[in-house]
């Protein structure tokens, strides 16, 4: 197993956090996403003050600390996987939660364990999707963000 520094996963929630910052945006007042869900700046969803505008500093520290926070959750659960494909499913367990990279129903996730990355990053086009006014539709943000993560991890497949 692969024991990464502290260096060398910063490195890596980089490298996903340049994927991150344009597909999220920046919005420094609170927002609700297209799910619904109260955010602010990059996308961020927790400890949300919705009565105060967040600098641009914050807001690039905030994403950062919790990118690195992904790829330290998805590296524990599915440990030495080549920096690319970490990158790639940390960045999208940032956007739509650890079950892609971690859930005991994700197929991805089961690819990831079996070590068959590169069937594994061609599942990640398939969670596009988010719910909107209770029902399951794709968005174009999604399926483009998805497809810049699939990209990123079939270099390290």
């Amino acid at each position: 197993m692969i024991k990464r520094t502290y260096k060398q996963k910063a490195g890596i929630a980089a490298v996903a956090v340049a994927i991150a910052m344009p597909a999220e945006g920046l919005r420094q007042w609170w927002y609700y996403c297209p799910a619904g869900i109260v955010s602010i700046c990059y996308g961020s969803t927790g400890n949300v003050d919705k009565g105060r505008k967040y600098s641009m500093d914050e807001c690039k520290a905030l994403l950062d600390a919790e990118m690195l926070h992904y790829v330290e959750l998805v590296d524990r659960c599915q440990p030495g996987l080549p920096e690319p494909v970490l990158a790639a499913f940390a960045d999208a367990a940032y956007n739509i939660g650890p079950k892609v990279a971690c859930g005991p129903g994700s197929t991805a996730a089961r690819l990831l364990k079996s070590r068959d990355y590169e069937a594994a990053c061609n599942q990640l086009p398939r969670w596009n999707k988010s719910t909107v006014a209770g029902k399951s539709i794709e968005l174009a943000g999604l399926t483009k963000r998805r497809a810049q993560e699939q990209a990123l991890c079939l270099t390290g497949a």
